[in-house]
């Protein structure tokens, strides 16, 4: 017989959008691309739920939230702004923890620059 509860992880990975982030002058101007990946524990979840969306959460209600979150406002500090939307994603029913990475796309010719961030279970 095996278990029928298993820990859910909910992962997006390589969301690519533009945000409003540096300190810069460049930065200031104009915004610049950067890369979202997020992984949230869900905790312990049935293996057969019932195929009602209304019982999980929603990774378009993720996806968006990340969007938002990351576009509002300019935002100087990577750091500062990894910390909002972690903070922000840790709000969510059923979220026990949450991993975080942000990096910025173009700030470098010749690699990226991102921060990862982990908070709450894991």
């Amino acid at each position: 017989m095996y278990n029928t509860r298993g820990t859910q992880i909910l992962t997006l990975t390589g969301l690519r959008f533009d945000a409003n982030l540096g300190i810069l002058e460049s930065e200031k101007l104009a915004p610049q691309p950067i890369q979202v990946d997020a992984e949230l524990n869900l905790g312990t979840q049935a293996l057969l739920p019932d195929d009602d969306i209304n019982n999980v959460l929603d990774y378009r209600k993720v996806r968006q939230i990340i969007i938002t979150e990351c576009t509002a406002d300019h935002v100087n500090l990577l750091e500062r702004l990894i910390g909002k939307l972690a903070h922000r994603l840790m709000q969510l029913p059923g979220v026990l923890g949450v991993r975080v990475k942000i990096a910025k796309l173009e700030i470098f010719d010749d690699c990226e620059v991102a921060i990862r961030v982990e908070t709450g279970q894991w």
